[in-house]
This record gives structure tokens, sequence and C-alpha cells, in this order.
């Protein structure tokens, strides 16, 4: 094998798969006495080349024949020709396919005879069989080597396509334009997001540092607005002279980027250069396709109404900026609630308190640095996270946006409304389990502390501020009333009141005293669970089940129980008030039930029947006309009730425990309680004591003329199940009915 011969085996295996060398020597036996025979693919480059060929190289005819067979068009054809070439004749003929495209070509020297050159067309016809068979060969390995290339394409888009979408929480643009400039072989790929202050550029190989700016500079307005009232896919794949994109010697693709009803928000353009391939069909899905996911993501990390971060999207972010920095370095969080936002909506409209919400969200956007993140977490809460920021850096933060939303004053009907909003600033712990949701829940609870303290002010978490750890508190302990309401993980408690000056060891009325219990089966008191029932609005529910409780246990054993003279005193809330059905509610359950008037009673504080006097009024005659008495308790804690207690049908007062305490030996404390007892006795009232816990205490109450008694002197809390076995006990001198003891295990165990 000659030197050339070589040569041609390994340019032959690069391009296609099967030796041509059969196909060459059968031209050869057709034309033995060719000077030399050579085949050429499709793009004029030598595939194959007979032994022992020393004439000069067909190349430039070749060249000739692939121009003249790009000329023409897909109805002509060109069968090729034959030219004088150095002493002798050169043949070249063009072989086609099935649709007329050139897709090799054969090259033979041969020399004259005496007669001459004999004619090309009768060569052709020599040659016949073995162009046929030849173009079938190359048809055949063309066909396949399309189809691996366009699998490998195929592959690539599908690993590009993959890459950019395997992380659904992130809004890495950056790589998706680099993997998508690369993989299309473009000079230029970016995208651009007016609103959302995203622009983003990535240039390919070859092309010069800045040129990407100026050929941004030169089409992004004009194809922006092109996309945004076209709402489809420009590709441009001739290189214009001259338009509104100027004299830019690039191809074009522009993919908008849309937004629910087809809003084009933003685009993507990738560029390449006037040499290069174009833009077929495929790119231009893989383009659209990306723009899809780039809108995907956009609906997914920005909140539509603000623009803002949603949450999953701040969590994404925070947690690559954490990691990105030291171990050490410090980290806050704010968290902020409009305030009185449903004022707005109800007085002047929703359209108005949504108004509100965007003009505080570009108030947050305007004032966010680099290392901020701003989210909307839901209606008219928002948070910020403050990298590297410690805790009197970030209040100063809270201070300028609070003053700069209270300078807003938005005008309805010409009227201006005040706007404000409350913050609660918090530190991130790094190195706890969840750092940013345990750092939002304690700048949570501080917001609402600020909500307290007046509004329109910030407000840091501090372990040492009672009220801040009390809302904390109730945060952490929030799921596990939910649970107990949800599982009937509740237990009644009755602690005695006595009459004074009777026998104080014959316990016939009752308080019922709710506790919660724990998973493991402990006994919470009411302190430690009823602030974060009443703040998250749970107390009408647990009032609920209470009375649902309480009638069901005495029902079974209500004959007996009436005839001790038994009677029990249910505590309701003043949400509960609130409740527009609680009220029907409560009487359709006695209705229901149907037990003895005498053997129920309620209670109410003064607080919360002062603070809803109408609606309290209203419960306590409806009450009242059913049989049942009302005492309104912790009188006297403030005496805010003596101008309204005309008006509250209530039978009895419940003397404050703080005043009661304090009764010996407190001249101050014995006035208030002699001043509430003539008050007392004046409108016909019976008076009692709470927090009596002790003798001298028992004596004190007694003789200033408290007419009963309650505390730990006079009997603890017992479960209620223990203290209706008693009952029956004694109301059936010492042998009870089983069935009814056996309803009361089950209803209060």
């Amino acid at each position: 094998m000659t030197v050339a011969d070589s040569t041609i085996d390994t340019v032959t295996e690069s391009v296609l798969p099967t030796s041509l060398d059969p196909y060459g020597q059968l031209i050869k036996m057709l034309m033995p006495r060719a000077l030399g025979i050579s085949l050429f693919d499709r793009d004029g480059m030598v595939m194959w080349i007979s032994d022992g060929t020393d004439s000069p190289d067909l190349q430039e005819l070749i060249n000739e024949a692939v121009a003249a067979s790009t000329k023409l068009s897909s109805e002509q054809t060109h069968a090729g020709f034959a030219r004088e070439w150095n002493g002798d004749t050169a043949y070249v003929f063009v072989i086609r396919n099935g649709r007329h495209e050139a897709i090799g070509y054969v090259g033979v020297i041969s020399p004259d005879t005496s007669q001459g050159a004999r004619p090309f067309t009768t060569l052709q016809g020599l040659l016949r069989p073995a162009l046929d068979v030849l173009a079938r060969e190359l048809t055949n390995q063309y066909n396949i080597d399309d189809l691996q290339r366009h699998l490998s394409a195929r592959d690539g888009d599908l690993e590009l396509l993959l890459d950019t979408s395997a992380d659904t929480e992130g809004d890495d643009f950056d790589r998706l334009v680099r993997a998508c400039t690369k993989h299309l072989g473009c000079a230029l790929g970016a995208l651009l997001i007016p609103d959302k202050n995203i622009s983003i550029c990535a240039t390919g190989e070859g092309m010069k540092p800045g040129a990407g700016a100026e050929v941004l500079a030169r089409t992004h307005r004009h194809l922006l607005a092109w996309s945004q009232v076209q709402r489809r896919t420009l590709a441009l794949n001739k290189v214009a002279a001259s338009g509104p994109l100027g004299t830019v010697p690039y191809k074009i693709l522009a993919c908008p980027v849309l937004l629910g009803a087809q809003r084009v928000v933003g685009i993507l353009l990738l560029f390449k250069t006037a040499s290069g391939d174009d833009f077929d069909l495929r790119q231009i899905r893989i383009g659209e396709l990306l723009a899809r996911r780039v809108a995907h993501v956009l609906d997914n990390t920005f909140d539509s109404a603000t623009g803002l971060f949603t949450r999953p999207a701040l969590e994404h972010r925070v947690a690559a900026m954490m990691a990105a920095s030291s171990a050490n370095a410090m980290q806050s969080v704010i968290y902020m609630d409009i305030d009185r936002l449903h004022v707005l909506n109800e007085n002047y409209g929703m359209h108005v308190g949504d108004e509100v919400i965007a003009r505080i969200a570009e108030v947050l956007s305007s004032n966010l640095t680099p290392r901020m993140v701003a989210t909307r977490i839901s209606g008219d809460r928002f948070a910020l996270f403050l990298a590297d920021t410690g805790l009197e850096a970030a209040q100063q933060v809270g201070w300028s946006l609070c003053r700069a939303i209270h300078k807003l004053l938005p005008k309805v009907d010409d009227k201006v409304v005040d706007v404000s909003a409350s913050f609660g600033v918090a530190r991130v712990v790094a190195q706890s389990k969840n750092p940013l949701s345990h750092a939002l829940a304690a700048a949570e609870v501080a917001c609402k502390a600020a909500k307290d303290r007046g509004r329109g002010r910030v407000e840091v978490y501090q372990d040492a501020d009672v009220s801040i750890i009390r809302r904390h508190e109730d945060v952490m302990v929030l799921g596990a009333v939910r649970d107990a309401l949800a599982n009937d993980r509740f237990r009644l408690d009755a602690q005695p009141i006595v009459e004074f000056g009777k026998d104080m060891t014959k316990h016939r009325r009752f308080e019922l005293l709710l506790r919660m219990i724990d998973p493991s089966g402990e006994s919470i008191a009411p302190d430690k669970f009823l602030s974060a029932a009443e703040r998250y609005q749970l107390a009408p529910a647990i009032d609920r089940w209470v009375l649902n409780f309480v009638l069901e246990v005495l029902s079974s054993a209500a004959p007996k129980l009436q005839q001790l003279g038994a009677h029990f005193a249910v505590n309701l809330s003043g949400q509960s008030l609130g409740d527009e059905g609680f009220p029907e509610f409560l009487e359709a359950k006695l209705r229901e039930y149907s037990l003895p008037p005498e053997l129920i009673s309620f209670e109410l504080t003064e607080t919360a029947a002062v603070t809803n006097i109408v609606r309290a009024e209203a419960l306590m005659r409806r009450l009242r006309e059913m049989g049942h008495e009302f005492a309104l308790d912790d009188f006297g804690r403030g005496l805010s009730s003596l101008t309204y207690l005309q008006s509250l049908p209530a039978s009895y007062l419940k003397i404050d425990g703080a005043l009661v305490r304090d009764v010996v030996g407190n001249p101050r404390s014995q006035a208030m309680i002699t001043a509430i007892i003539q008050l007392a006795n004046a409108m016909k009232l019976k008076t009692t004591a709470e927090c009596v816990e002790s003798e001298a205490i028992s004596r004190a109450v007694a003789q200033l003329g408290v007419h009963y008694g309650q505390g730990f002197h006079i009997g603890r809390p017992r479960p209620l199940e223990n203290v209706l076995k008693d009952l029956m006990l004694e109301a059936s001198g010492g042998a009870t009915t089983s069935v009814i003891m056996r309803g009361i295990s089950r209803l209060a165990g």
C-alpha cells in the first residue's frame, strides 16, 4: 500500500463506516486503462484512491463540481463533465440519491486513444452499474451517519434539558444560558427579564471579550419589543445588511419568556456568526423549551403580586448564601406584618389593600442590597434575610423600612390613608437544625410584640424579654393544643366551692378546671396552653369540647346529682362571646341534654364581659331565661365593670384572687373587698372569694361577709371522674349503680 492509500484509509474510517474499495475496484474493472480513479464524498473530500495513481490531484475539478451542484435548484441535475487534463482527459461523475442531491463524486483520469477522448456520455453509460450501486451504498452510509449525528444531538439536547431542570427550586439562569450557548454552538447567549432586573450574558468560543455587550446593546430593545408584540419565536438565519437591527453580522434566535395569559416578561437570545450553521427546527425547539423552563422557574421563584421571592425560593437562596459565608458570620432576619390591613380592605375595598401590598413590596425592593433577600410569606406578611449582618444593624434596617412605609400615605377618594407596619428582628443561629425557620419564628414573635406595644415599630427578639418569651412559648405549644383537640387529650378537674358558716367538709359546688394531657399522659396546667389557645383563636373550639364533655358526663348521673344538690360551674372564654355561632350552639346543646338548670352554671371573666358588653348581656339573659346562673370571674381586678354591672344579669361575683391573697394585714385589699361585698349585697348578688389558701384568709373573708370560698385551703382540684364517683357513692349510701359508674369512667377517662 502506498502512502496515499494509508492516508485515504484513515480519512475513510473517520467519515464513513464501510470501506469503498470494492466499488473503486469495480470501476477499475470497467475502465482497466484508467490512469487513476478517485472517490470523493458530498463535500468534495477524498475517500478512496486507486493503487498506483500518480496523476496530479483532481481536487480542483472536484471543487468545481461541488460548486456547480450547490448552485443548481432541486429540479436541475448535473451529471458531471469531461476536461483535458495535462495531455489526458479527466472525467468527473456526480453521484445522486433519490432526492437528486449530490452525495459523492467519481474522478477518472483516462489516456486519449488514437481517435481522441471518448465522449462523457459514453463513459457514463459504461460506468452506470457501478455508479448506481455506489449511489445506494453512499445513501445508506450517509443515512446511518446522519442518524447517528441526530441521535447524538438528541442525547445532547436531553442532557441539556435535564441539567437545566435538575433543581426545581433553583434560579441559576446563568448556568442555563451558558449551557444553551455551548450546546447549540452559539457565539453569544443572553437572558433578559427587565422586571426582575435579570440580565445575563454568556459568550461562546472565539468571541472577543466585551463583544457580547456591544451586540446586546444594539439589538435587545428591538428584539424584546418585537417579542412583546408578536409573542412568538423569531429566527433570523439571514444576516441583514440594514433594517431595525442594523448591520449585525449574526444569525439570531429570540424566544420570548411568557407568564400567565401570554404576558411576555423577558426574552432568551441566541446569536450565531454569519458563517455558522442556521438555527434549525430542533434548535428552535430547544430554545423554546428553555424559555418555558425560565418561565416556570420565575413563576415558582417570584410572587406574582409583588415580584419578591416566594418562601421556597427564599429558603433556597438563603441556603446558598449561608453556605458561601464563613462559619462565624452574623446573619439576621426581619419579619414584617402590615398593620390593620383588614381595616383598609373593609373600609375601602380589597383593591386598596392590594395596592398597599404592592407599594410596600416596592419599598422593600428599592432598599435591598446584594446581601439581602426579601420574600412575601403570605397575605400581608413579608420577611428579609440579611447576610453578614448583626442584630443592631438589622434593627436599623427595620427602622429605615418602617419610616419609608409610614411615608407612603396612599390616597383613596382624595383622602390620605395612614399605612404602617410592625417589624420583628432575630438572629440566625447557623448551628441549629433549621436555622432560617427558627429565626423567622423568633422574628415573628418579636413582630407580634411590636404590635402589642403600639404598632409601626421594630422589636428585637431577646431571650430576657418576658412578653416575647411568652409569645415564643405560645408558638411552640400551639401544635400541642391542636393535637389535643383532634385527639380528645383534655381532662376536667373539679375544685370545690363551699359556703362559709356551713359544713365545709361536704362539697357540693365545684368549678370545672381544664387540663391538657400530653402524649406521655402528663397533665399540663392551663397557664401553659390557654395563652396560645387564645392568641391563635382556639378558645371557642376548646369551649365547645368542654361543653360537650360536661353535658355527656353529667347526663348519665343527673338525677342522683340533683338529689344531692350538686352544682358545676363551667368557664366560657371571651373569644366565644365573639363567635357568631357559639350562643346558638350553647343553647342547642343545653336543650338537647335537658339537664336540670341548677346543675350547671357558667363563669365569664370581668374583662371579657366588659370588652364585649352587648354580646355578654345577650348571652347571660338567654341562659338566665333557661334557668342557668352566671358568675363574673376575677371581679375587682380593675373595677372596670362597676358601671356596667347593673346591665349584666349575673348571680355571683367571684372576687379576684390577687385581692383575696392580700386580705390579711392589708387595709386597702380589705377596703376593696368590703366595697365589692356592699355592692353585691345591694344588687342581691352572691360573692365568692378565690384563692383561699390558708385558714387566716378563710376567716378574714368570712368576717368581711363573703358568701363562698374557693382555694387550696378548702379543697384542691381533683379529676372530675373521681369527684363524680364519690358523689354517686354518697347518693347511693355506699353502693352505686355500675352502669352509671361505667359511663362516667368511659367518658371522663
